[in-house]
């Protein structure tokens, strides 16, 4: 067998070092890495500094002699740090029962000693696909809870025939094909993430998976887990080993949205991932490449913010090698008809209202609003007129906006509700900073959480 066809990584555990050599001797010819080991108590660190693929474990050793408690001891410790490692039982003639009971607690085989060398290269090398397959299967399983939870977000496509967005279509199809980063800037509910979807559907890697992670809403302690990984037991509730978001999109691309919330002490950690194309889980030494098309998006002004010490100049460097911007929705206005008429079918047709329709006051009252929350606050808008029409014309008084005109933002106090009046306050701060959270938060006299959590309220 040739270094081509040699697989799979070995531990073999022995108290009787003449057996640990005759083993390491035969696997070496056969398999791509046999480390040996007379000690069962070092069996964690060896599993901790790397990574095996089977263990061949002795049965009994010199502190237990023939009850092989200890070997079901180490059984059992091994598949607690690891499952998908497969633990091949080396045991006596007299000890298959031993054996059999061992493999019900989860070993994958054993081997009698003294062994046939073919009879163990057969059962190691069945051991090695047993153990691919099922780390594999742990992988598949992790990215399809992820996939899973990111696929259940609702999906438009981009739509408009604007200038504006001609810019961005035609600069989505230049560059989707290259492995470039880039950042997509633009105002809250301008469709960023849209963008970054077309962006990944194009590109070579669209076969592969797209992951998203919305670090407006990650707390800074999830960061590296988050991103990274982790290791069973590795903090306090780290009851199983995870697979980061990196590991998942390897392949495919990776979507980081609000980019800008990052705080600056996190920073470093996300460049040197990104320098190096190397990620190390949070409880492990080993670094883990990864092979990523980065797509960021946010609404922030990250030039300034470099300029405030609030963002890193090397890391903005390296992921806006291109920048996309989405216009906000009152500069491409002649896209309303076309939105608002979308969004129409797409409801009338949830809520069971087949015959509604749009007249014509009323695509000029939504033509003539200045739309702070842009096509997000337009989507919301449409689908409330429907659930509350009674009609099957809508007209201007379905809509609930709290201006008219994008010349007159006035509060509307006279009705002297708080909550509409909130969210009137909330609209015009959001349109005099041009979406920008921090500053509107600011202006308010709000955390950006609490910003957050009352735009989500009223469906900003």
């Amino acid at each position: 067998m040739n270094k081509e066809q040699k697989m799979g990584r070995v531990l073999v555990i022995d108290d009787d070092k003449d057996v640990l050599h005759a083993a390491q001797l035969f696997l070496k010819q056969h398999v791509e890495n046999v480390k040996i080991e007379y000690n069962p108590k070092r069996i964690p660190n060896h599993l901790e500094e790397h990574d095996y693929d089977v263990v061949l474990l002795d049965m009994n050793f010199t502190d237990d002699v023939s009850s092989g408690e200890e070997g079901f001891f180490w059984l059992d410790k091994i598949l607690e740090i690891d499952p998908s490692i497969a633990v091949v039982l080396i045991t006596a003639y007299g000890d298959i029962e031993k054996a059999v009971k061992a493999v019900k607690k989860g070993a994958s085989d054993f081997v009698l000693k003294p062994w046939q060398n073919e009879k163990l290269l057969a059962t190691v090398h069945s051991a090695v696909n047993l153990s691919t397959s099922k780390k594999e299967v742990r992988e598949l399983k992790t990215k399809y809870d992820t996939l899973r939870s990111d696929l259940e977000q609702p999906y438009q496509n981009i739509i408009g025939t604007s200038p504006a967005m001609q810019k961005v279509f035609h600069t989505i199809e230049k560059v989707a094909k290259t492995d470039a980063n880039v950042l997509i800037t633009g105002e809250n509910g301008t469709g960023k993430e849209l963008v970054a979807r077309a962006l990944h559907r194009r590109s070579n890697r669209s076969e592969d998976t797209f992951v998203t992670v919305d670090m407006g809403a990650l707390h800074e302690n999830l960061f590296e887990s988050e991103l990274f990984g982790h290791q069973k037991g590795a903090f306090t509730d780290a009851r199983e080993s995870r697979v980061g978001r990196f590991e998942i999109a390897n392949g495919g691309t990776l979507f980081l949205d609000e980019i800008g919330n990052l705080p600056i002490h996190l920073q470093p950690k996300l460049l040197s991932a990104l320098q190096t194309h190397k990620i190390v889980r949070i409880g492990s030494n080993k670094p883990i490449e990864v092979d990523i098309r980065l797509i960021c998006a946010t609404n922030e002004p990250l030039k300034e913010m470099v300029s405030e010490n609030a963002f890193r100049q090397d890391l903005l460097y390296r992921i806006n090698t291109i920048e996309i911007h989405l216009p906000p929705l009152r500069d491409r206005n002649e896209d309303i008809d076309l939105l608002a008429d979308h969004f129409l079918k797409q409801y009338k047709k949830k809520y069971k209202k087949e015959n509604l329709k749009l007249s014509d006051k009323a695509l000029v009252h939504l033509k003539s609003y200045h739309w702070p929350g842009n096509i997000r606050e337009l989507e919301h808008a449409v689908e409330r007129a429907v659930i509350l029409s009674d009609e099957d014309i809508l007209s201007p008084g379905d809509f609930l906006l709290t201006s008219g005109t994008g010349a007159s933002h006035e509060i509307p106090v006279d009705d002297l509700n708080l909550e509409e009046i909130e969210k009137a306050v909330i609209q015009k701060a959001l349109e005099k900073h041009r979406g920008n959270i921090s500053r509107a938060a600011e202006d308010l006299g709000l955390t950006r959480t609490s910003l957050y959590r009352r735009m989500e309220k009223y469906e900003l």
